[in-house]
């Protein structure tokens, strides 16, 4: 169990990209599909292992920055206090977002910015 007893669900490369399309295209090539397409972001997942899955960003809707990671958790609230209870830097404040997640960003200690996040 880690140290917080956090749950995390899945963990997935965020990739910055100019262009979605061609990328998309790249990753259906390996076996990638096509999970949500929401323009500046598109989730790719693999078919046989659904946790399995990368996203690609252009300019996160929401926050200043793009992130490189994204930790899905079981109770983001709580993860969001255990960071900030470290004094780590938080990027983007913890928001209810109009797709349907709650989520925060935080700078881990090589620079990384981490979009830790929770479905609702």
């Amino acid at each position: 169990m880690p140290k917080s007893g956090m749950k995390i669900r899945r963990a997935v490369p965020d990739i910055t990209t100019v262009d979605p399309v061609a990328s998309s295209g790249f990753y259906q090539l390996l076996g990638f599909r096509e999970e949500m397409n929401l323009g500046w972001a598109v989730n790719l997942v693999s078919p046989a292992n659904p946790t399995a899955q990368v996203i690609l960003i252009t300019k996160d809707a929401a926050a200043s920055v793009n992130p490189d990671l994204s930790v899905e958790v079981d109770d983001v609230d709580a993860a969001y206090e255990a960071v900030r209870a470290t004094g780590a830097e938080i990027v983007h404040p913890i928001t209810d977002e109009q797709w349907g997640v709650r989520r925060f960003f935080v700078r881990d200690p090589d620079g990384k910015v981490v979009n830790v996040v929770g479905h609702r």
